[in-house]
């Protein structure tokens, strides 16, 4: 049984670390304008490279205009091209050390990558999105809706595909420490669910495009009805960005892996600070819950020993 320890002040808060630029950008990607886009790409691709540009420089690279390169300033929330510049130059100088040692591995996978080559980057691509996760993670969102979660009367999971997965999770995790969950991933059962939500229950769609269009709907028609909505996803700016609160994701996926092992991962991280939030709010009934239903299960597997051996013995 995992062990719950009791909560500690929380210490999280204005000081906490925010997303860098790069993580920033790469979140917001798929809303920006085709233009912008083209900007925010080339900061992608090369941030070194940007941060000694000069702005007349990066609208040549980009085929666009240094208007454009200070509209894209603005959307990310910086006041201008110095600022986006100064960010970038620090995050390059921090992550050096990190990329001369990784940078191999950060590639997408080749067809002509030898098998440890491809465990390698894995491993290093995995890693990463679960570190960038945690960067990303606004730390007093995920406290509002833990707090939200542990006075709901019920919580609605909603998640199509590899997100399915991670909403069953999730309501595994929920269930073991006494909360009332569903994990739903048929779209008619979805709406279904969502249609009977009210103002005390909570509903959380996983999907890390944000554009899943059965996730999207029942996510709203849960709104609608007046239950407090939650979405985890990669994109904060995508469909599903409506919700009351939004936890967003770091992951990404390159050409062999978009059976969305990365994302998955990331969506685990949030599902799994999610848990152990809930847990400590509400430690004494959490604590007795594990204990319970790891009793149960625990005589589940004397009862299966036993007669596993009765078997041997006939």
């Amino acid at each position: 049984m995992a062990h719950i320890s009791k909560p500690a002040e929380d210490r999280v808060g204005p000081g906490t670390a925010v997303p860098t630029t790069v993580l920033r950008i790469r979140s917001l990607l798929p809303s920006l304008a085709p233009s912008e886009r083209r900007v925010a790409q080339r900061i992608l691709d090369d941030p070194e490279r940007v941060s000694a540009s000069s702005i007349t420089q990066l609208a040549k690279d980009c085929a666009t205009s240094e208007a454009t390169v200070i509209r894209f300033c603005r959307t990310i929330d910086l006041s201008g091209y110095r600022e986006l510049r100064l960010a970038l130059a620090a995050e390059v100088g921090q992550a050096r050390g990190a990329r001369t040692a990784g940078s191999e591995l950060s590639s997408d996978i080749n067809p002509d990558d030898t098998l440890v080559t491809v465990v390698q980057k894995i491993a290093y691509t995995d890693a990463r999105a679960v570190e960038e996760t945690g960067t990303a993670l606004d730390t007093d969102t995920l406290r509002t809706v833990i707090d939200t979660m542990a006075a709901a009367r019920r919580i609605d999971v909603y998640g199509v595909g590899a997100s399915a997965f991670v909403g069953a999770d999730l309501q595994q995790k929920l269930h073991r420490i006494g909360l009332t969950s569903f994990a739903w991933s048929d779209a008619h059962v979805m709406l279904t669910s969502a249609a009977l939500l009210d103002e005390r229950d909570v509903a959380i769609g996983i999907s890390h495009s944000g554009t899943t269009i059965d996730t999207v709907q029942a996510l709203s028609e849960a709104g609608r009805r007046g239950a407090c909505t939650v979405a985890v996803t990669n994109f904060p700016r995508s469909p599903i960005g409506f919700a009351d609160h939004v936890l967003t994701t770091a992951a990404r996926e390159t050409t062999f892996r978009s059976g969305a092992t990365a994302s998955r991962l990331a969506q685990l991280t949030v599902v799994d600070c999610l848990f152990v939030g809930l847990a400590q709010s509400r430690y004494a009934d959490s604590r007795a819950a594990l204990e319970t239903t790891a009793e149960a299960v625990r005589g589940l597997r004397i009862q299966d020993e036993r007669r596993r051996r009765g078997a041997g013995n006939g």
